[in-house]
This record gives structure tokens, C-alpha cells and sequence, in this order.
């Protein structure tokens, strides 16, 4: 390798190492707003070191000497903030003491507002001094991150506050994790993941997929356990963005009572909210939580918490000893902790459960009932019932054409009864979504046009087979060709919907093995059908050669025939077996969503 490309290598490799594992050389200025080193971990309480200022008031030009002292550490990040307002910008600027063990940072747009370290040296003693500036704020509290091993670290902690002279009192009091929720309450750090233990006997517990263990992590589970006047709530789940829960009396969103856990910036944000139809949660200023805990580890989210049975002084709160749908929600949220729509539908409980009541361990389905009904007799109808029917009226009129079923031929009894079998399947599925839905609905996209479509074109071919001519008619030919672009554009049309439906939010089956999946039936069908057309056009000149060569004629035709004829039933033997595995696949998927 020349020397330009080991220098570029050597450079992306550096960039790439620093955001993934860390700064041993104190260069962060990505974290400059939530503090929070990127150790793919989450801090401690009760912190080990402190920080603390030569005096408690300060003038515009002052310089204030800050130390920040404990155990050994190898990594730290100090700022000045608006004491009354954590998430404000930094304020005023740094002079280094000792530029050996610190460094200066700009921070948005104000130069040398932060100092970290610039080396993983251990220490135990750092000195800065802070300059204030002409618009600070009446109170100035000194915050510091401090790395003592990769996974040890704690986050803002709070150190001395310094004000302007007669400044008045702060109004209101700030403790190290004030950015978390809107409430006074302090909050701790989960240690581990939660457990099922208790489930169904001392605790209430949601689980999807049904059963899951908690300390997985593709496991979405929330429990319910009464103390006394109150409820410990536990929520963890898979998500970079939010997870929230509601009660409901309905199963549909708005008028609920909900509960938020949002990642901002590495930091949760645990809150309630009330639900008002399809608008985003409306935060309560007023936080009605107790003993807020959280944890982000792995890329997944914990939360606990505590409420009182009863709150009547908190507006849109439901009282839980009563019956309610529960709802359990993910998405995600950009930063500064704005949640966006969820991606996917929420799971649903399929009926009201008191969670005071007697404990259950329920398992839960983020599909309702009727759309998966909707998905598993579509795909009955259109992977299974349509291709088999067209298979056989294709390529079977010779096969089974001295055969008969109930007066007519038999290939024609058998394309018949599965095509109206489809149609019977569709036009059942068909009506199920408007149940439940109770009408049109406006955020599924082409999907219920297509779907509309391919009904009318279903319920078009059989009336239409009704009229048909007699076979040797003069517009027996017309007939055919409308009979054959209508069931062809169906089928196509339908195949084209169940892509479309497949990941739309009330169903979501398992996205991308369900794309591959339906691709695969796809290119099955038409396999079956190119290797069907090609065996037909080799027997019929296989007969046009033995009827050139007037040697055995009758006999030869005979063979070939059989031989043709049993292969076929070979294969559609095998396309009928495949079918079905497809069809098993999609309502395996459907059932376990």
C-alpha cells in the first residue's frame, strides 16, 4: 500500500474509532449538550467526586476558581449552566490551570465554554477557572460528566452554584437528574434488566412475543404490581426512541391515559400524558410519579416507576382499579426527546383487565383479530386456491378430459370449485377490514383500492363465466381472451396488494423475510408455470414427429400422452405442496405478530 492510501486509512480508522468506542483524547465536543459519553452504557448514581467553587457570588469579568476532586478517574467534561435551566447553553468560558491534564472546548457558539480531559491518565484533582460573562444568568451551577473506567461514568453531576449579587433564590430546586422528568422527584439508575419472576402470581405482566423472557433483547414486556395505595410499573423493550403504554376503555387511541419513557439525548424522560384522538401526547406539566428509574443498555430502554391508585387531583389520570384495553407502544424520537408517530401498530390487549386484580401473565398481539382473519384468508385465497384453479383449467383440459365429476369434466369441476372458493374467501376477507375499521380507511395507502379492485375484478369473472358462448360459438374466441386478461390482471393486481398489505401497520408482518417470502412464491408460480409450458410444447413435437414418421402412430401417441400426463400430476403434485408451505410460512408469521 502507497503512503496517501496507509494515511487515509489510518484516518478513516480514526474517525470511525472515536464516535464507536469513545475519546481517550478528551476531544467531545459531540456531547456538549447531553454530557453523556457514548460508552453504550448507563451512568451511575450517587456520585463519587465533586465539584466546588471559591465563592458563591460572582460579577460580570469575575474569575471563579472551580475544582473537581475524587477517586481516581480517567475522564471528565465541565460546564457552567443556567442553574434554573440545565438544557440552556453553556455559560461563560474556561481558563486552564494545568494544560497538561485539561483542555478547552467550544460549545455551540461560545469559544473555551468546557474543559475535558486530554489524555486517559488517571487523576484525582483537576483545576479550572471560569470566567463569567456580561449575560449570565442570575444563577450559575458548575456540571461535570466523570469517567472513571469505559462502563463506569457518571453524568451531570451537580456542583456549586454561584449568583449575581441580591440575585433572588432559584425558584424551584434542581437535583442531578432535574432533565429527566418534570417533576422534583429524583431519579435512579436500573442496575439490570427487569424478570419475569412474579408474573401471573405477585405482578401483572405483558409480554410480546407472548412469554418472551425480559432480559432478551427483542422482548417488549410491562408489568403491573400493587403495593398498598399504589402501582410499580415496569416497561422495557427493544428502542432507540420511546416506549410508551396507555389505558383505554376503547381500542382505539384517544382519551387515554399514558405513560412516556423517551430517550433525550442518552437521558430518559419519564412523563404522562393524556391521548386526544390521532394527535401527538399532551405532556402533563404536573408529574404524578414517584421513585422514576431508568436504564439504556444494549439498545434497550427500561423504565420503572410508581403512582397512586387513585389521583384526583390530577386531571386525565384514570384511577387503576379499574378495567381498561391496554395499549404498548414503540417509535422513535429525534433529539431534544421529540417522539414521533410509531412505526408499527401497538399492541392491544384483546379485552379490559383490572390491574389491581387478580395477577396475569398475558401474552399480547400488535395485530387485532380481524386484520389477521383479513391477511390469512386472502393469502389462503390468492397463493393457494387462484394458482392451483389456474394451473389446472392451463394445463390439465387434456389430462382430465375423459374424467368427470358430478356430470362435467373433471378439470373443469376442479377450476371451478377453486375459483369460486376464492371468491367466497375474498369477498369474506373483504368486509372485515370496514368492521373494523367502521368504515374507509385514510392511512393505508393504495392498499384498499387495490383491494377494491381486485374484489370487482373477482366477483366479474364467475358472472361473466355465466354468459359464456358454446364452445365452437363465433364469440367463444372473444370470451376466452376477456375471460383470460380478467383473471390474469386479478391475480397480478392481487399478488400486488399483499405486497402493499403485508407491511402496513394493523398487519407489519416481519419485514424483510416477507418481501423475500412473497417473492419466492412468486418466482415458484412462475417456475411451475415456464416449466409446465415448456414440457407441453416438447410433447406436442415429440407427436408432431411421430405422426411424420407414419410408424406406430397409435401406439406412440398413446405413450407419449401417458408420459406427459404423468408427469404433469407429478408436478402439480409438487406446486400443491409448495403452495401450501407458503401458505403455512405467511400464517405462521400472521399468528405470531
Amino acid at each position: 500500500m502507497e503512503l496517501p492510501d496507509l494515511a487515509f486509512a489510518v484516518w478513516m480508522f480514526i474517525s470511525l474509532y472515536g464516535p464507536l468506542y469513545g475519546y481517550p483524547n478528551g476531544k467531545v465536543r459531540e456531547v456538549c449538550g447531553s454530557m453523556m459519553p457514548h460508552h453504550g452504557s448507563s451512568p451511575r448514581s450517587s456520585p463519587e467526586h465533586i465539584i466546588t467553587a471559591n465563592g458563591t457570588e460572582f460579577k460580570p469579568g469575575d474569575k471563579i476558581e472551580v475544582k473537581l476532586s475524587g477517586p481516581d478517574f480517567e475522564g471528565f467534561f465541565i460546564q457552567a449552566r443556567n442553574a434554573e435551566n440545565w438544557d440552556s447553553p453553556a455559560v461563560g468560558s474556561f481558563i486552564l490551570a494545568d494544560w497538561k491534564l485539561s483542555q478547552l472546548l467550544m460549545c455551540g457558539h461560545t469559544k473555551n465554554s468546557a474543559v475535558s480531559h486530554t489524555s486517559k491518565a488517571k487523576k484525582k484533582f483537576v483545576k479550572v477557572y471560569w470566567v463569567a460573562p456580561g449575560d449570565a444568568p442570575k444563577h450559575v451551577q458548575f456540571l461535570a460528566t466523570v469517567v472513571k473506567k469505559y462502563k463506569t461514568f457518571w453524568v451531570k453531576i451537580p456542583g456549586a452554584i454561584v449568583s449575581q449579587p441580591n440575585a433572588p433564590s432559584p425558584t424551584r430546586p434542581f437535583h442531578k437528574t432535574s432533565e429527566a422528568v418534570s417533576t422534583s422527584h429524583p431519579i435512579s439508575y436500573l442496575t439490570k434488566p427487569f424478570n419475569a419472576s412474579g408474573c401471573g402470581n405477585t405482578k401483572f405482566c405483558i409480554r410480546n412475543p407472548s412469554s418472551c423472557d425480559p432480559e432478551s433483547a427483542s422482548c417488549f414486556f410491562l408489568s403491573f404490581r400493587q403495593e398498598k395505595s399504589s402501582v410499580l410499573f415496569e416497561m422495557s423493550g427493544p428502542s432507540e426512541g420511546y416506549l410508551a403504554f396507555a389505558l383505554s376503555h376503547d381500542q382505539w387511541m384517544g382519551d387515554d391515559d399514558a405513560y412516556l419513557c423517551v430517550n433525550k439525548d442518552h437521558h430518559v424522560s419519564i412523563s404522562t400524558a393524556y391521548l386526544k384522538e390521532r394527535s401527538p401526547p399532551v405532556l402533563d406539566s404536573q408529574s404524578a410519579l414517584e421513585d422514576v428509574s431508568w436504564r439504556l443498555a444494549d439498545g434497550v430502554l427500561q423504565c420503572s416507576f410508581r403512582r397512586d391508585i387513585h389521583l384526583t387531583a390530577h386531571k386525565g389520570r384514570f384511577n387503576l382499579d379499574a378495567s381498561y384495553y391496554i395499549f404498548l407502544a414503540d417509535g422513535e424520537a429525534s433529539e431534544g426527546g421529540l417522539i414521533h408517530k410509531h412505526h408499527r401498530q401497538p399492541l392491544i390487549t384483546s379485552e379490559t383487565y383490572n390491574i389491581t386484580g387478580l395477577p396475569q401473565d398475558i401474552g399480547g398481539s400488535r395485530s387485532p383479530q380481524l386484520i389477521k382473519a383479513h391477511g390469512a384468508l386472502m393469502f389462503v385465497a390468492w397463493i393457494t386456491t387462484v394458482s392451483i384453479g389456474v394451473i389446472v383449467a392451463r394445463f390439465f383440459k387434456p389430462v382430465w378430459s375423459h374424467s368427470y365429476l358430478f356430470g362435467k369434466e373433471m378439470w373443469f369441476q376442479v377450476h371451478r370449485m377453486l375459483m369460486l372458493t376464492t371468491v367466497m374467501l375474498t369477498s369474506i376477507s373483504f368486509v372485515l377490514p370496514f368492521i373494523y375499521r367502521g368504515g374507509w380507511s385514510k392511512q393505508a395507502g393504495f392498499h384498499p383500492y387495490l383491494g377494491c379492485t381486485v374484489m370487482a375484478l373477482a366477483v366479474f369473472q364467475p358472472l361473466m363465466a355465466g354468459f359464456r358462448p358454446a364452445p365452437h360459438a363465433p364469440r367463444r374466441q372473444l370470451f376466452n381472451w376477456f375471460h383470460w386478461s380478467t383473471g390474469t390482471t386479478a391475480r397480478i393486481l392481487g399478488v400486488v396488494t399483499m405486497f402493499l398489505g403485508m407491511d402496513l401497520p394493523a398487519l407489519d408482518l416481519p419485514d424483510p423475510w416477507d418481501t423475500y417470502t412473497m417473492f419466492g412464491f412468486v418466482a415458484w408460480h412462475v417456475g411451475i408455470d415456464v416449466l409446465l409450458e415448456i414440457h407441453s410444447y416438447c410433447l406436442i413435437r415429440k407427436v408432431e414427429v411421430i405422426e411424420d414418421d407414419r410408424i406406430q402412430i397409435l401406439q406412440s401417441l398413446t405413450s407419449a400422452e401417458a408420459e406427459g400426463h404423468l408427469f404433469k400430476q407429478i408436478v402439480l403434485a409438487i406446486y400443491v405442496c409448495g403452495n401450501i408451505v407458503f401458505l403455512v410460512v405467511f400464517l405462521v408469521a400472521i399468528n405470531q405478530i
